[in-house]
């Protein structure tokens, strides 16, 4: 196993997906709030772990159904090309599960000063079924990610849970609106999900039922459509209902290029030919989040 062979499975140009809703949370709750410096930076090293364990534990589990086939869609990874066991893969799954906890634990113990109370043990439990819900995709005998409900699980932990989490973690106090921008960053990501199975449409049909599956490619691409729209439209009532009306405010419309040109691609692209529509979005979703949160400290 090389370490070349564990940074292609590990997936990183996914890394920013996971971060933007944290960017975000934390960004939303900085101006009126101080920064803890030592919990954001656990927060985000927990958020890194746990993307990179889903990643990790998609490529086993994918291995072990019979998904990943030489006639897969997408891009291959080091087990479907020989460059590491899956004995391998198991023990690397189990080293990002061990530092995700690791992490999660400093984190909640840095926020709180304490893991034996309501909310510290509430984030715990939070964080143990984040850590499971990464194992479980694809991993298990009943995976969710088989199932069709990967877009549920994945607009949960990448858009409601990170963006609120982030906001709670910096000031330990509740808004119901901060749901919004949440929502927004849930609908970005359950839309490179939805990307990512329209390209593996046919290798897998055989072994799985995917929401992309269900609908179908032209149906599928408009809900694609409809994805990124309602994250534009929760974002914009955030901005202009929830908060005092300030242009600064509308500062994340400069990532819209980069929508327009992700659902162009995915109008005109199919199979294969999708694969770089993924990493558009997820640059795309990381402007907006980075760029929402700043026009908010104004």
């Amino acid at each position: 196993m090389t370490a070349k062979a564990c940074l292609r499975s590990m997936r990183l140009r996914t890394l920013p997906l996971s971060l933007s809703g944290i960017a975000l949370g934390v960004l939303l709750a900085a101006r009126d709030h101080d920064l803890c410096f030592l919990t954001v930076a656990l927060l985000a090293l927990t958020t890194v772990c746990l993307q990179i364990l889903s990643n990790l534990s998609n490529e086993l589990g994918d291995t072990l159904s019979g998904t990943d086939r030489a006639d897969r869609q997408g891009i291959h990874y080091s087990i479907q090309d020989g460059e590491m066991t899956i004995p391998e893969m198991k023990r690397l799954i189990g080293c990002f599960a061990a530092l995700s906890c690791l992490f999660g634990f400093g984190m909640v113990w840095s926020a709180f000063g304490t893991v034996l109370a309501p909310l510290p043990l509430a984030f715990l439990a939070l964080g143990a079924s984040a850590v499971w819900a990464a194992m479980h995709y694809t991993l298990g005998k009943h995976p969710y990610g088989y199932r069709g409900l990967g877009d549920l699980f994945v607009f949960i932990f990448f858009g409601l849970a990170t963006v609120c989490g982030g906001w709670f973690l910096t000031c330990l106090t509740w808004s119901w609106a901060v749901l919004l921008p949440a929502a927004a960053i849930g609908c970005f990501s359950v839309g490179v999900l939805n990307v990512n199975n329209i390209r593996d449409m046919k290798s897998d049909a055989a072994t799985r039922v995917t929401v992309a599956i269900r609908m179908g490619e032209r149906r599928a691409k408009i809900y694609q459509t409809v994805l990124i729209a309602a994250g534009w439209v929760l974002m914009t009532l955030y901005a202009a209902v929830f908060r005092p009306l300030s242009p600064w405010h509308f500062l994340y419309a400069v990532s819209a290029f980069r929508f327009a040109g992700h659902l162009r691609g995915v109008w005109r692209l199919h199979d294969r030919d999708l694969d770089p529509m993924l990493p558009m979005l997820v640059q795309a979703t990381a402007l907006f989040a980075v760029t929402g949160g700043i026009g908010f400290l104004f």
